[in-house]
């Protein structure tokens, strides 16, 4: 039966076992072993890797963050159109206001919203400026527009429906 050496062991010749340390020298001169110029290789690796990854999360939280704000600017368009197709009399507030009061706070003090309307519709746009990580660069703006029907005529208590005749 043969004896196979230890784990952690290695054979150097025949008959000679010698257990394996740490490895040869530890200098990077030219003899030196290639583990012991290696030394070190990932974390320098890893350090000119590591602007690149930051400029890819950086990008990615920048998109997330304009994402957001046009999602918003698209629910102050919504708020203020619907404020402003009610009848002026069952208005709660302004409908920039109503626009204003839907979004989140950051989102809605770079907010710009516009109503207009005819006789049967009212349009509200709501232009948001982007937010931007970066100190002194500028991404622009982002519009959103929605358009709500106005009611018909308003029903007076004791009035005909239009189109019927009153007895």
């Amino acid at each position: 039966m043969s004896r196979t050496p230890f784990r952690g062991t290695r054979r150097t010749g025949p008959g000679q076992a010698r257990t394996a340390g740490p490895g040869p020298t530890r200098t990077a001169g030219p003899g030196a072993s290639r583990t012991a110029r290696d030394r070190g290789q990932a974390s320098i690796e890893f350090l000119g890797f590591l602007p690149l990854l930051l400029v890819v999360a950086l990008a990615v939280v920048q998109l997330g963050i304009a994402a957001f704000a046009v999602q918003q600017a698209g629910t102050g368009a919504r708020a203020a159109a619907r404020t402003a197709s009610l009848d002026p009399l069952d208005r709660p507030r302004d409908p920039a206001a109503a626009g204003r009061a839907a979004m989140t706070g950051w989102v809605a003090d770079r907010a710009r919203i516009g109503v207009d309307g005819a006789a049967d519709a009212v349009r509200a746009t709501a232009t948001v400026t982007l937010p931007s990580l970066i100190p002194g660069v500028s991404l622009g703006t982002v519009s959103r527009s929605a358009t709500m029907p106005r009611p018909a005529a308003a029903h007076v208590p004791g009035a005909a429906p239009e189109g019927v005749l009153a007895p």
